[in-house]
């Protein structure tokens, strides 16, 4: 089982993020669940989402001790590195991130998302990068099943950016 805390700024894509997660291990017949969690800012405030994924069933969908943390920002890493469980994953964007985790009871990956994704050439698929980082180091869902989630997750109106989604995606894979 996968106890996800995905954080960030608002207008990050964390949300986004969440969902692509949840519907992709729905796709693969397993049991989720996604929780947003975020102020009355639009853009710019802090938001973060739970994401649950598991063979089993979902016990609650509030994550407050996670396996797993994607922090996008420097005060979503305050505030969510020491909460990843022992033996656990962080993953963080190292673009906006300028220190390390002092643990060593958890794995670390630092990603460049933002310099990736204007290497691609949008500077909002910093979240995919970040995605593919994570999926490469647990293994939580199968990229096609990435693929059919952002189908499902992305309005039909950006249906055309999901080959730009997955090329950041694939570029976070192969950060690693």
């Amino acid at each position: 089982m996968a106890e996800i805390i995905i954080a960030g700024f608002g207008g990050q894509g964390v949300l986004v993020l969440g969902q692509v997660i949840a519907y992709a291990g729905m796709i693969e017949n397993k049991s989720v669940s996604w929780l947003p969690s975020y102020g009355p800012e639009q853009r710019g405030g802090t938001c973060n989402c739970s994401v649950v994924v598991t063979p089993g069933e979902v016990g609650s969908p509030v994550v407050t001790v996670p396996s797993d943390a994607l922090v996008m920002n420097g005060p979503s890493f305050d505030r969510f590195e020491p909460k990843v469980s022992a033996g656990g994953l962080l993953v963080y964007n190292s673009s906006l991130v300028p220190k390390t985790s002092q643990r060593d009871d958890i794995t670390t990956i630092a990603v460049p998302a933002n310099e990736i994704a204007d290497e691609l050439g949008n500077a909002r698929i910093a979240n995919m990068v970040m995605l593919g980082a994570f999926v490469q180091a647990t293994g939580i869902v199968m990229e096609e099943s990435i693929e059919e989630a952002l189908k499902a997750v992305l309005s039909e109106r950006h249906h055309s950016l999901i080959p730009l989604n997955m090329q950041a995606f694939e570029r976070g894979r192969a950060y690693q």
